[in-house]
């Protein structure tokens, strides 16, 4: 088995998930693979909290979650170009916390087939 480096950074991937949620599911994996190819650790909680929270009626604990695991990063990356009402949470909680923002834009994206 290989080892990574202990020492990656973890970054959260903020990317939209609401309106084509199977496209922007798969952008955010991309995203996740992008940020595995820059040597980092991703965070991405919209590829796995709607399978077990309801949007509808847990989206409060869905948020507390989502800061908690922000708090744990290094960074957060703003992917894309569309920055959606959640995003927009995440990005002014991490400027309030001095968690550094990258923004990620789709051209950057050099993932390899699987």
């Amino acid at each position: 088995m290989e080892t990574k480096n202990r020492d990656s950074p973890v970054v959260y991937i903020a990317s939209p998930f609401a309106g084509d949620e199977q496209h922007n599911t798969e952008m955010a994996r991309r995203y996740c693979r992008y940020a595995v190819d820059q040597g980092c650790i991703p965070i991405a909680p919209h590829l796995w909290l709607p399978g077990i929270l309801s949007e509808e009626t847990e989206r409060d604990l869905a948020i507390t979650m989502d800061l908690r695991l922000l708090d744990l990063c290094s960074e957060i990356w703003i992917c894309g170009e569309t920055i959606s009402k959640g995003m927009r949470l995440e990005l002014k909680y991490a400027l309030s916390t001095g968690i550094p923002v990258r923004f990620v834009e789709e051209e950057e994206l050099n993932v390899r087939d699987r």
